[in-house]
C-alpha cells in the first residue's frame, strides 16, 4: 500500500472513486474520501437507505466534511490489521491526524445502535479545522429536523435519529439542515466528533470517554481478528487487506456476504450501467466459502453456508440469483431522483437481475457445499436432501436458455459457462452421494445428465478453429467467465481444450494486466471498463496451467492497481486507471485471495 501525501482534488464536487476508503462494523459501511469527507453511509444496515450519499449527488446527497481550512496534503492508511482509517493532513502551519471508525460495541455499557467516531489529534504546529454534518435521510430525499437535546444537536426523520456530539471540536452551530463548527488544533490536542444513531429505538447520547474507549476497542478487536488469519503465502499484505474488506461485507446479523457496499456507481462515466450490489449473490458463494476456509475463518464459513441454505429454502428447488442480506427475495429495481456520480444516471436501487434465470448459480451452490464438506464439515439431513433435489432440478432444467453470469439484459442464450456449472452441479452431487453425504436415490440419472451436459458443451460450445470454448453455443466469441470452467474443475488444467481457452482469453480480452469480460453487445448502451475479477481469474488460471512465472508477473501488476489503502472497485478504466463500478467489490477481493493462494501453491 502507498502512503505518499497528495493534494486531494474533486471534479464538479466529486472525488475520484479511487480516492475512497471504507470503514464498517459488520452492519453498515461508510466511504471516506482522501479529503476527509464521508460521502456515503447507509444506516441502520448496509442495504438501508442512506444518511450520506454525496457520492451519488454532491448537491443533495448529504455528507460529513472534516478538513483543514487552509491548503493541505493528505496521506492515509489503515491502522495495521484493522478497518480503522487514519488520515494525516499536512499544512504549512502544522499537521493533524484524523482517525475514523464505525465503532464496535464493547458490551460494557448501554451503547448506541450505530456510531461513527472521528478523533482529531494535533501532531505539529497549529491547524485551523472545519467540519460540517449535512444529514439527508432516505437517499437525500429528506432534510433533517434539527433540534437540541441536552445541548447536543439531533437530526431526526421518521423513526431515525442521529446526534452530532463534539468535544473540543468547536461550538456546533445549527442551520436549517446542517451542523457546522470551526476549531484549531495545537500540538498534543485531541478533539472528537461522534454520530450515534438510532432506528426505532431510543437514541443514546454517549459520553466523551465512552466514545474514546470504543474507538480504541474497535481497533483492538480488528487486530485480534486479523491476527487469527492463517494465510502465510505471497502477497500477504494484499491478501489480508482483501480479507478485511471482505469482512466488512459480511452482514453480521445473518452471515450473508454483500457483493459490494454501494449502489449505482457507474461502470462508465455518464452511462446507464449503474447497479445496486448491496445483495448477496449465489454466484459468489464458492469463492466466498473457499476464501473463508483458506484464511482460517471457520465461523464465517459456517454462518455463510447456513445462511445460504436458509435463504434458498423459501424458493427451493429454484434458486434466486440474489437474496437480500436478511434472506428475503424481493429486490424491486427503481430509480432515484439523484443526478448520479458525475452525471451518471439513472441512479438505481434494487436489482432486476433477481428475476432472471442464471443456471450457473446451481453449480456455485453445490460447489460451495462440496468445499464445505471437503474441509471436514458435515451436512444435516435436511440440507443434504435439498442438495439432492437441486441436482434433480438441474436434470430437468439445464437445457433452458439463461441470462448467464453477466446478467445480460438482451435475449437469453445457451451460455457455455452456465452449462459448465450445470455439469459441476451434477458432478459434485455425485461425489457427495458416493461419500454418503447426500441421498443417492437418483444418482444414475445425475450421471446420465452430467454426460449429456458434457456432450452439449463439447459439441456445441467449442471452436476447433479458435481451439477454445466460446461464449455461447454456436458463437465465435470468447468470454472471460470460461476461465471458471478451469477454476471450478469442469476440466483439468492439463486439458488441451481448457489450456487453449486460457490462451484465447489472453489473446482476445487481455490488454496489459486488464481483462475484459467479453466483447460485443449485451442489450445495454455504452461500454465498461476492465473487470478486475477476470484479471485475477486469468492469473490463477495461468498458475494452474503451469505458467507460474507469467502468473506471478500478472499478479504483481494487479496488486499494484489497488488504491492507496489496498482496495479495489469492480472495474478499472485501462486508459486512465480510474476506478469504475461499486466498491469495495467483494468478487474482486475474493478473486485476489484465490489467485494468491493458487499461485503460492503452484510455486511450492
Amino acid at each position: 500500500m502507498k502512503d505518499s501525501a497528495v493534494a486531494p482534488t474533486r471534479v464538479d464536487g466529486y472525488a475520484e472513486l479511487r480516492d475512497y476508503a471504507v470503514i464498517g462494523d459488520g452492519r453498515s459501511v461508510a466511504l471516506i474520501a482522501c479529503d476527509g469527507a464521508v460521502d456515503w453511509l447507509s444506516w441502520p444496515d448496509l442495504d438501508s437507505p442512506t444518511l450520506f450519499a454525496a457520492v451519488l449527488d454532491q448537491a443533495r446527497g448529504g455528507r460529513f466534511d472534516l478538513r483543514p481550512k487552509v491548503p493541505y496534503t493528505a496521506a492515509r492508511r489503515y491502522l495495521p490489521g484493522t478497518n480503522v482509517l487514519e488520515t494525516t493532513f499536512t499544512t504549512a502551519s502544522g499537521t493533524v491526524r484524523v482517525t475514523d471508525a464505525l465503532t464496535l460495541s464493547d458490551t460494557a455499557s448501554l451503547t448506541p445502535g450505530r456510531e461513527l467516531v472521528r478523533r482529531i489529534e494535533g501532531l505539529a504546529g497549529s491547524v485551523p479545522m472545519g467540519w460540517s454534518v449535512q444529514p439527508r435521510f432516505t437517499y437525500g430525499a429528506h432534510a433533517p429536523h434539527l433540534t437540541r437535546r441536552a445541548g447536543v444537536p439531533v437530526a431526526t426523520y421518521g423513526a431515525e435519529a442521529v446526534a452530532i456530539c463534539a468535544w473540543h471540536a468547536g461550538q456546533p452551530q445549527c442551520t436549517t439542515d446542517s451542523v457546522t463548527a470551526r476549531f484549531r488544533t495545537e500540538v498534543g490536542t485531541r478533539a472528537l466528533i461522534a454520530l450515534p444513531y438510532a432506528y426505532q429505538e431510543p437514541l443514546v447520547l454517549p459520553t466523551h470517554a465512552e466514545c474514546e474507549a470504543r474507538l480504541d476497542h474497535t481497533a483492538a478487536a480488528w487486530r485480534q481478528w486479523s491476527d487469527e488469519r492463517t494465510y502465510t503465502g505471497p502477497w500477504r499484505e494484499a491478501v489480508l487487506r482483501s480479507a478485511l474488506a471482505l469482512k466488512l461485507l459480511v452482514f453480521a446479523p445473518s452471515g450473508a456476504v454483500a457483493a459490494a457496499a454501494t449502489c449505482s456507481l457507474p461502470e462508465e462515466l455518464g452511462g446507464e450501467r449503474n447497479w445496486d450490489y448491496r445483495f448477496s449473490w449465489i454466484r459468489d458463494s464458492a469463492f466466498t466459502l473457499d476464501a473463508f476456509l483458506k484464511l482460517g475463518c471457520a465461523p464465517e464459513a459456517t454462518s455463510y453456508l447456513w445462511w445460504l441454505m436458509h435463504a434458498s429454502q423459501l424458493t427451493h428447488p429454484r434458486l434466486h440469483v440474489l437474496y437480500r442480506l436478511s434472506g428475503g427475495t424481493r429486490a424491486p429495481e427503481r430509480t432515484l431522483p439523484l443526478s448520479g456520480y458525475r452525471g451518471s444516471s439513472p441512479v438505481r436501487v434494487g436489482n432486476a437481475a433477481a428475476g432472471q434465470l442464471q443456471l450457473d448459480t446451481y453449480g456455485e451452490l453445490l460447489q460451495t457445499a462440496w468445499l464445505y464438506t471437503t474441509a471436514g464439515h458435515r451436512l444435516d439431513a435436511d440440507v443434504a436432501r435439498r442438495l439432492a433435489e437441486i441436482a434433480d432440478f438441474i436434470c430437468t432444467t439445464w437445457r433452458q436458455l439463461d441470462a448467464g453470469i453477466w446478467e445480460v439484459r438482451s435475449a437469453p442464450e445457451h451460455f457455455t459457462q452456465s452449462k459448465m456449472m450445470c455439469w459441476i452441479t451434477l458432478d459434485r452431487a455425485l461425489d457427495l452421494a458416493v461419500r454418503q453425504l447426500i441421498p443417492a436415490r437418483h444418482a444414475d440419472r445425475w450421471h446420465e445428465e452430467r454426460q449429456a451436459v458434457a456432450d452439449f458443451v463439447e459439441t456445441r460450445c467449442f471452436s476447433e478453429r479458435m481451439n477454445s470454448y466460446v461464449r455461447s453455443a454456436g458463437s465465435d466469441d470468447v468470454d472471460a467467465s470460461l476461465l471458471l470452467g478451469l477454476l471450478h474443475g469442469y476440466r483439468p488444467s492439463d486439458d488441451r481444450r481448457m489450456s487453449g481457452t486460457v490462451s484465447a482469453v489472453e489473446k482476445t480480452l487481455r490488454q496489459g494486466p486488464y481483462v475484459n469480460r467479453y466483447l460485443g453487445p449485451d442489450g445495454l448502451s455504452g461500454s465498461e471498463g476492465a473487470f478486475l475479477a477476470c484479471s485475477f481469474w486469468l492469473a490463477e488460471a495461468l498458475a494452474r496451467c503451469g505458467r507460474t512465472e507469467e502468473a506471478v508477473s500478472l499478479m504483481d501488476q494487479l496488486v499494484a492497481l489497488g488504491n492507496d489503502v489496498g482496495l479495489y472497485g469492480e472495474e478499472i478504466d485501462p486508459a486512465s486507471g480510474a476506478f469504475l463500478g461499486n466498491l469495495p467489490q467483494g468478487l474482486t477481493h475474493l478473486a485476489l485471495i484465490s489467485a494468491a493462494c493458487a499461485i503460492g501453491e503452484a510455486a511450492r
